[in-house]
């Protein structure tokens, strides 16, 4: 019986590997001419927040915003040339053993100013925003990381109240939980869109239907709750935030609220948005004469309180990001040059300086990942 207890107790070690980690953190920037570095690789020391810098690409204009493929093993991103034509989504391997990256293919974006990615769990379609002409591409992903020709390229051509939405700019594209949706702010039509998604087919996506938003608001980045319950919006040009019941596919309005204090001020620039890991707290960048971090706690039925502002320490937060432990948050600051780490408080929600920060030109999107070693 000792003997067979003991066996018994081996075989469930053996089923019970742990991994150690390693953390990194993806920038990609506006470099203004492919000569320079565009892509940098660090790695994330997940006990004090250091960066370490492991590898970075050149070879590419405005990679601004990154995705990863689903194992990991390939960057995919969208360059935004700022010239009519010349917007293209470009892939990558990332080589850890060799602390390398490497080119693997380009495609033109189907639109010009490509400004988000998005990445199916199947890793088999990449979808893509393009804020100058408004349209939506969908790339079929090979299994050598390489891109495929856009199979569907959907223009719109709606407007709002503003000088600045005299046309559509498409400015995000996420997945819903389940991955048969993706939803889209369209900044110059004051829209949410609405596709179904169906990975199994030729052409997976679908226009569907759309929420509109307060008119001259600008809808911009748009991020689920981890209970797939909720959804909230940041509006750029209003500065405000929104948030919404969502049921199978339907955004129902809970509230709006601003992302920024009572100071009076000539415009807002309000960014990027990401709930805490725990669900428990909301985050949004704010740009311009703000340069700040909204915090908000977020309650049991989805709507959100103000709790704290906390300054990103650099000028233009276009994009901030959490790690997947909710320790530290960290911020791509453009203007000033510099991502800058933040350790959060899981309790209060509050961020507290590092005193860790990199320096880069025009950082403007990060990404992180674990990889087990």
């Amino acid at each position: 019986m000792l003997k067979r207890s003991y066996l018994l107790l081996l075989a469930l070690l053996a089923n019970c590997v742990i991994y150690a980690q390693t953390t990194y953190l993806f920038v990609g920037s506006y470099n203004d001419t492919k000569e320079k570095e565009g892509i940098y690789v660090y790695k994330l020391d997940m006990t004090n927040g250091n960066l370490d810098k492991v590898c970075t690409f050149s070879g590419i204009l405005n990679p601004s915003y990154l995705v990863l493929s689903p194992d990991g093993q390939y960057i995919y991103a969208c360059s935004e040339t700022r010239t009519a034509g010349m917007g293209s989504v470009s892939s990558y391997r990332f080589d850890r053993k060799q602390q390398s990256i490497t080119m693997l293919s380009k495609q033109p974006a189907g639109g010009d100013n490509p400004v988000y990615l998005t990445v199916h769990k199947t890793g088999k379609w990449l979808v893509n925003g393009n804020y100058t002409g408004g349209s939506i591409a969908v790339f079929p992903l090979n299994s050598d990381g390489t891109i495929g020709t856009a199979n569907t390229v959907l223009p719109f051509k709606d407007s709002s109240i503003t000088e600045r939405q005299k046309s559509s700019h498409i400015h995000s594209t996420v997945f819903s939980p389940e991955q048969d949706y993706v939803f889209s702010p369209d900044l110059g039509a004051d829209k949410i869109r609405r596709f179904t998604f169906d990975a199994a087919q030729p052409k997976p996506l679908q226009p569907d239907s759309f929420v509109r938003t307060i008119a001259g608001g600008g809808p911009r980045h748009f991020t689920f709750h981890p209970n797939g319950r909720f959804a909230y919006c940041i509006e750029e040009m209003s500065g405000t935030i929104t948030a919404y019941k969502y049921d199978q596919g339907q955004l129902k309005l809970l509230q709006r609220g601003a992302a920024h204090d009572d100071t009076p001020r000539s415009m807002y620039g309000s960014a990027d948005i990401h709930v805490s890991p725990d669900g428990r707290f909301l985050y949004a960048s704010n740009r311009g004469e703000e340069n700040n971090i909204a915090i908000c706690r977020i309650t049991k039925d989805g709507r959100f309180t103000p709790v704290g502002y906390e300054s990103v320490l650099g000028d233009h937060p276009r994009n901030f990001t959490i790690d997947p432990t909710g320790k530290f948050l960290l911020v791509a600051n453009q203007i000033s040059g510099n991502v800058v780490v933040f350790k959060r408080n899981r309790r209060t929600g509050l961020l507290a300086k590092t005193g860790i920060e990199v320096k880069m030109p025009g950082p403007s999107c990060l990404q992180i990942r674990n990889y087990n070693d």
